[in-house]
């Protein structure tokens, strides 16, 4: 049996092109690739998702809430449970850098202790997508500064959930964001 773990690997690709950049968070590609060491076989398509990841922050309180987002999201046509998150799409910064910031600019919060929760892929069968999650203690208020929330953030409601109710909820399957419970079972499990 392999070793449990993941490891970098990289199938021959014969040619690759653009298939989609409507200029906003992705873009959508083509490659037709072979399986390494079967030069006689016909490549095959593979359309790849190209999406710069994001950071998702856990913000428990002192009093064991964590911050909470109600905010519309399209594709699903529902108001999400959702953490705060933001892309990583500034060259040059770190996820926990961005973790920092996103923080700041949804809910006006800065912490003083960050812990890594966990990088994961959203579907690797299509995308290379990755989450970043973090766990951010010891919160202050320190306001958005200038930062001005847009289109679907301009109409979330922010509010604290004990996250005793926030793990129930996701364990009892009415909380569908993925983020939102990957990130409560991470934290979750490292309580216990």
């Amino acid at each position: 049996m392999p070793e449990l773990a993941d490891r970098p690997e990289a199938w021959p690709v014969v040619d690759s092109s653009l298939r989609y950049d409507g200029g906003w968070v992705v873009k959508v590609r083509e490659d037709r690739i072979r399986r390494p060491g079967h030069p006689e076989e016909e490549p095959f398509t593979r359309l790849v998702v190209e999406h710069p990841g994001a950071a998702i922050i856990l913000a428990v309180d002192e009093q064991d809430r964590v911050l909470c987002l109600w905010q519309y999201r399209h594709a699903v046509a529902r108001t999400l449970v959702q953490l705060p998150a933001g892309l990583c799409d500034v060259d040059g910064e770190d996820a926990a850098e961005v973790a920092r910031r996103e923080l700041v600019e949804e809910a006006g919060l800065e912490a003083d202790r960050w812990t890594h929760l966990a990088s994961t892929y959203s579907s690797p069968g299509f995308t290379a997508e990755q989450g970043h999650y973090f766990l951010a203690e010891g919160l202050r208020d320190v306001g958005r500064g200038d930062f001005r929330l847009e289109h679907e953030e301009a109409e979330m409601t922010v509010g604290w959930v004990p996250f005793a109710e926030l793990h129930e909820a996701v364990v009892a399957g009415r909380l569908a964001d993925a983020h939102l419970a990957l990130a409560v079972l991470l934290a979750a499990a490292r309580r216990h």
